[in-house]
C-alpha cells in the first residue's frame, strides 16, 4: 500500500498532493539444483530427465550428464526457491516411475 503524505491544513485554493515512496524489493533467494551421481540410473535416462525437466538441447543435458557421472554432481540450473523444489519433485516421481535410484537435490545459492 503506498504511503502518503498531507500537510496538516492546506490554505484555500491549494491542493493536497500525495507521495509514493519507493520501495525496493529484494530479488528471492536462488536455488541450484543438483543431480547426484549412482551407479545403477542409465546416463540416457539421466540425459532424457535433463532435456525435460531443465529445457537443456541434447549438448548440454549430455555436457552436464557427464559431470555427475564423472564428479558425483552436476548443476543443471538455478531458481527461485518454489520452482527449484518442483523441478526436485519432478526429477524424483520421473526417477521412482522408472525405477531408477536417481537422487536430485536443492541447494541454497
Amino acid at each position: 500500500m503506498p504511503r502518503t503524505r498531507k500537510p496538516s491544513a492546506a490554505a484555500p485554493g491549494q491542493s493536497t498532493v500525495a507521495e509514493r515512496q519507493q520501495q525496493s524489493l529484494a530479488p528471492p533467494p536462488l536455488y541450484q539444483v543438483v543431480m547426484l551421481n549412482d551407479d545403477f540410473t542409465p546416463m540416457e535416462f539421466v540425459v532424457f530427465v535433463i532435456q525435460r525437466f531443465f529445457a537443456k538441447d541434447l549438448e548440454t543435458a549430455t555436457q552436464i550428464m557427464l559431470k555427475v557421472h564423472q564428479q558425483g554432481r552436476g548443476v543443471c540450473g538455478v531458481y527461485p526457491k518454489d520452482v527449484a523444489a518442483t523441478k526436485v519433485e519432478q526429477v524424483m516421481a520421473a526417477a521412482r516411475q522408472a525405477g531408477h535410484p536417481l537422487q536430485c537435490v536443492m541447494e541454497a545459492v
